[in-house]
């Protein structure tokens, strides 16, 4: 049977053909949405944990009890995860590991464009990398063969342009796989020095008998045309190969790393002239050169997507100027959404002119104007800490122009352990925790704060009031975001403190609860003055008009979240249906 389906969809069927019994992930774009897919099947034990290196240890303990089991996150997670998996390539595994890791070129939703191929030559583990949905699928499979063969992890690398991009695959039968049972194996299990020295050594044997592999393996394909032309490619950049250069001889490389260089040398003399096409670093080209092959260079950017025509211009063949460019379409900037619960806070925070150490999630989006909330962003949790390093660093003068703010998912995430540091080293700084209940940027995911699993059952709900006091925190306070009044009073009384404070605000995101939304609200024309308080608010509900020189409320986007009202000095906005 054959279907149309999403790299990412096709992700989560290879892993539920190939027997997988556990998938532990944190979302990330663009990956999150193979585990979504994954929970569609019952056979599989699938969850959210709070990080990727809890996700790769749970999948770590599947794999010693003796199950497969895989990990999907983006590649700034397999940051968070570098930790366990340096050293899970030194244990190998008992049943079948696969960490699935989606990079995103071009940084459509990340914070840097790192290139995770980088990281299977740093663990010494084998990489993957497919081109389209079916050897998405596919090489899941061929992954968690492999790393049964060799006792290895295995990393697949995807990309943003294979996650959400859609393809045929061939839809086959999930394979019931026998547990292997608890591995009980002291010297192979517990990396103390003496043990880890022995297993150091059947890394790197491991790594020779996989690049030995990968050579007569079918994952490298020749693809003989012609002998003017030979490239050497991967991945996604394959598809855009084949289709700026039909005429060009091809070796697509299935696994990355190790290469199989005698199967690239071996190609080498087939063609007269040898380019390597890749993405991002030149991590191909790099080894290539030092092997001593003599490749034909192009001028080729070490950042951003390739595509079908900046291949073409690699190569000097000329583009089709006649296709629909990004000026059709209309112009969406980013934006927080209409009654987003962060807004009032970001509000009163930019009223007071507060230097706030950002973090990432949805609420990044503060940064931008009207608001411009938000005065860094550096990775998942550093908010906190970094708020503490200004404390320290200005023997708490700054402390008290400055905020920590972060969400709710990404305070569990590694914020907490930045609070608990906080705690520990006597801390001054504030923390504001946006707590709207739910993972909102990555598309609305449960977390520990929310009370439902991936599945939707109710589980435990944690309590940061509760958690903050149980850490020693003298000063918690919980506040309505919309209340913006009452927001700059709290941000001022706390910041004042020379004490660690935690604010938390408790209005949950629109789309994590859609019983919040409400009748929208309307100007009258005849009292608004055109003093632009509410369209400093940010709102994508509130329009201005030019002529008129009034501010206006688009009715169809107002979620009757009732902010802009509280910061009209003029009484000019009233909600439909109240009196």
């Amino acid at each position: 049977m054959r279907k149309v389906l999403s790299g990412n969809e096709a992700i989560a069927r290879g892993a539920y053909e190939a027997g997988v019994k556990v998938v532990s992930s944190y979302p990330g774009t663009p990956s999150s949405e193979i585990t979504d897919f994954v929970k569609r099947y019952g056979e599989i034990y699938c969850e959210w944990a709070v990080n990727e290196k809890v996700a790769l240890e749970v999948a770590i303990g599947a794999s010693l009890a003796g199950r497969r089991s895989m990990t999907c996150m983006k590649h700034v997670g397999l940051n968070v995860a570098a930790d366990p998996l340096m050293t899970l390539s030194y244990t190998g595994v008992n049943g079948g590991l696969v960490i699935l890791v989606a990079d995103d070129p071009n940084m459509f939703s990340s914070q840097n464009e790192q290139d995770s191929r980088n990281y299977a030559r740093f663990a010494k583990v084998p990489l993957l990398e497919p081109s389209d949905s079916n050897e998405a699928k596919e090489f899941v499979k061929k992954a968690f063969e492999i790393s049964e063969k060799f006792c290895t992890p295995v990393i697949v690398r995807s990309v943003t342009r294979l996650s959400h991009s859609m393809s045929a695959v061939d839809l086959g039968e999930r394979v019931e796989v026998t547990s292997k049972g608890l591995e009980n194996n002291i010297p192979k299990w517990v990396m103390v020095p003496a043990n880890g020295r022995v297993r150091h050594v059947f890394v790197e044997e491991r790594l020779k008998e996989l690049q030995t592999y990968n050579s007569e393996s079918d994952l490298v394909v020749e693809e003989i045309i012609s002998n003017e032309i030979g490239i050497i490619t991967s991945g996604i950049p394959y598809q855009y190969v084949k289709e700026a250069l039909p005429e060009a001889s091809v070796l697509k490389l299935g696994m990355v790393w190790p290469l199989p260089l005698d199967k690239i040398v071996d190609f080498s003399k087939k063609v007269k002239k040898l380019y390597v096409v890749e993405e991002l670093d030149p991590i191909i080209e790099t080894e290539l050169l030092a092997k001593g092959l003599k490749l034909k260079k192009i001028k080729r950017p070490l950042t951003g997507e390739l595509s079908v025509d900046a291949v073409k211009k690699l190569f000097g063949i000329k583009v089709n100027k006649y296709k629909t460019t990004v000026k059709e379409l209309p112009n969406r900037p980013p934006n927080m959404c209409p009654g987003c619960s962060h807004r009032g806070m970001f509000y009163a925070i930019s009223k007071l002119k507060l230097f706030a150490a950002g973090d990432i999630g949805c609420y990044t989006l503060g940064l931008l104007p009207p608001l411009s909330a938000i005065n860094s962003t550096v990775c998942m949790g550093a908010s906190i800490s970094m708020a503490h390093g200004i404390d320290r660093a200005s023997d708490g003068e700054y402390a008290k122009k400055s905020v920590a703010v972060i969400g709710d998912s990404t305070f569990f995430h590694t914020g907490i352990n930045g609070l608990l540091n906080s705690v520990y080293n006597k801390g001054c700084s504030t923390v504001v925790i946006l707590d709207n209940r739910t993972t909102g940027m990555t598309g609305h995911q449960p977390n520990p704060g929310t009370g439902i699993t991936i599945r939707g059952e109710e589980s435990p709900r944690i309590n940061f009031e509760l958690l903050c006091r149980a850490f020693g925190i003298k000063n918690v306070v919980t506040v309505d975001p919309f209340d913006v009044d009452e927001c700059i009073r709290v941000l001022k009384e706390e910041t004042s403190k020379e004490e660690l404070s935690v604010i938390i605000t408790n209005r949950p995101c629109i789309f994590a609860d859609r019983t919040v939304i409400t009748n929208p609200y309307f100007i009258d024309a005849d009292k608004c003055t055109g003093c632009t308080a509410c369209t400093r608010l940010g709102c994508p509900a509130i329009t201005w008009d030019k002529k008129k020189k009034i501010a206006m409320i688009d009715e169809s986007l107002c979620t009757g979240c009732g902010l802009c009202p509280k910061v009209c000095r003029f009484n000019a906005i009233f909600q439909r249906g109240v009196k």
